[in-house]
């Protein structure tokens, strides 16, 4: 399948699309879903390139390792969040506030805890696939 320079391919776009559309079809609580999928998708499109790379992948990745975690946008960013509404997990891009890099951030419905400190945000320069792993291993933790 053809990667566009944006990341997606134009097959993968319009998939992803048509799973939003079926998921309003389903109902109140799946079209809730698939706008929350719409709203991330246009987020992540309005991204400049490199973040908008990054946050591809983030989303494929925990889309992956997490199916039942909710796509939403929280504080303008592309966010997944447990049955109960509540943010699990983020992508910020680092042109939100102007870093030098993004973050892959947790919230407290994660289950990441580890005795008395632990790390709940991480900085994001490149994907690679041992990147992905990671991100896939930390997502499925934080569900478990």
């Amino acid at each position: 399948m053809a990667k566009t320079e944006s990341g997606f391919s134009a097959a993968e776009r319009a998939a992803m699309k048509e799973r939003a559309a079926e998921l309003r079809a389903e109902g109140k609580k799946a079209a809730k879903k698939a706008d929350g999928l719409q709203a991330v998708l246009d987020r992540i499109a309005e991204m400049a390139p490199d973040d908008r790379t990054l946050a591809e992948h983030v989303h494929t990745t925990v889309t992956r390792a997490a199916p039942d975690l909710s796509p939403k946008t929280w504080y303008g960013m592309p966010a997944y969040a447990n049955a109960d509404g509540k943010v699990v997990v983020f992508f910020q891009d680092s042109g939100k506030f102007n870093y030098r890099y993004s973050t892959l951030g947790f919230q407290d419905a994660a289950n990441l805890d580890d005795g008395d400190l632990w790390p709940v945000g991480f900085a994001l320069k490149r994907w690679s696939p041992a990147v992905e792993k990671q991100v896939a291993e930390l997502v499925k933790a934080a569900v478990s």
